[in-house]
């Protein structure tokens, strides 16, 4: 049975209870029942309670380049999976176009036929050249699982994160792995070091291995799907499932007089949970400079997440063709898209009601 999220009258987040239990609450007026920013009901307490008493509750992380899977789990319950769906490849495009459209600029402005020293060659502001930097695809990554935990940690008393942890040697002179380990330097291990200091923020961080998660997970008769694309909780989420049953799990060895051995220490119960498919929304950031030129020096807008009709990018709507969200407009006209950024329309902005603003998510479950 699902459980509900449970948090005081001062937002301390306390141990999920039954849903007839809350509808109870909600009836007598003991609680309010609400939505956090991933879509996930829970009730707030109107009175201070008499029990608040917390069990150990863990989150696991199974991190990726293209997808993240992300459990919640207690001794008893599973209470939430989530399929992530990181911004990598679109962060790293947007770069490149950046990169390229900053190199255009400064060619148009360079008269080459002066002399160098006479060239309009601005000096750099401040050294760029840092050590452990921080590949902006790679961050966007971690941000957003980052972003996802923080959200949890609000209405469940997370007591233990859960991360796998991946080791990488690269060659610095060809770029290629290595065959053996040894020294060297890779920008998924850096992303990995600056997540693991942003969420021991929110509780302590341990990390395991690929092999281990695997591991358990067989041990636990968790289904793994080939297809990691795939929008189910066998492709990702069960890892992170996985790797939240490690606060429970131990795995310990095991010695007797005529054998030795090693076993699977501990218990806890796997059970049906909430799936989510979380992604942010794809809405292009402010242009100033467009690739092509205009004509007369008349730039037009492109990009950016406000409208001239009061509503964001981002924001949850109802419309005649649907409850979407808003992903750009024209002269009159909101577009209106669902949760594929598939545009279902453009509507009159008349027509076209606001349910939420923006949380920078896109969750479907």
């Amino acid at each position: 049975m699902q459980r509900v999220p449970v948090i005081s009258k001062d937002n301390q987040p306390l141990m999920p209870a039954k849903p007839s239990r809350a509808r109870k609450w909600i009836k007598q007026g003991k609680a309010l029942g609400k939505f956090n920013d991933l879509g996930i009901f829970y009730v707030q307490l109107t009175k201070s309670s008499s029990r608040e008493n917390t069990q150990p509750i863990s989150v696991g992380i199974d991190p990726g380049k293209l997808f993240s899977g992300i459990g919640v789990q207690s001794s008893l319950y599973t209470l939430w999976t989530a399929h992530l769906e990181l911004p990598f490849n679109r962060v790293k495009e947007r770069m490149d176009n950046r990169c390229l459209m900053r190199r255009a600029r400064r060619g148009r402005r360079i008269k080459r036929k002066l002399p160098f020293k006479l060239r309009a060659h601005r000096q750099k502001r401040f050294s760029n050249r840092k050590q452990s930097k921080l590949a902006p695809s790679i961050k966007a990554n971690r941000q957003l699982e980052i972003r996802v935990v923080s959200e949890l940690s609000k209405i469940y008393p997370i007591t233990g994160i859960y991360f796998e942890y991946v080791k990488a040697d690269v060659d610095l002179t060809s770029g290629r792995k290595k065959a053996k380990s040894g020294k060297g330097f890779s920008a998924v291990m850096v992303g990995q070091k600056w997540a693991i200091e942003q969420l021991s923020k929110i509780a302590s961080v341990h990390t395991r291995f690929g092999w281990e998660t695997s591991n358990l997970r067989k041990h636990l008769r968790l289904e793994k799907s080939t297809n990691k694309a795939k929008k189910s909780p066998e492709s990702h989420a069960n890892d992170g499932v996985a790797l939240a049953c490690f606060q429970f799990l131990e795995y310990s060895s095991l010695h007797t007089k005529n054998s030795k051995g090693y076993y699977w220490k501990g218990k806890v119960n796997l059970t049906k949970a909430i799936f989510a498919v979380i992604k942010r929304p794809p809405v292009s950031r402010r242009q100033l400079h467009l690739m092509v030129p205009a004509k007369k020096g008349v730039r037009r807008k492109y990009g950016g997440t406000t409208t001239k009709f009061g509503l964001r990018k981002g924001d949850l709507v109802f419309s005649p063709k649907g409850i979407g969200f808003v992903s750009g407009q024209t002269e009159k006209q909101i577009s209106v898209s669902d949760a594929n950024w598939k545009r279902l329309g453009q509507i009159s902005f008349k027509k076209v009601k606001l349910i939420r603003r923006s949380t920078g998510l896109v969750v479907t479950c």
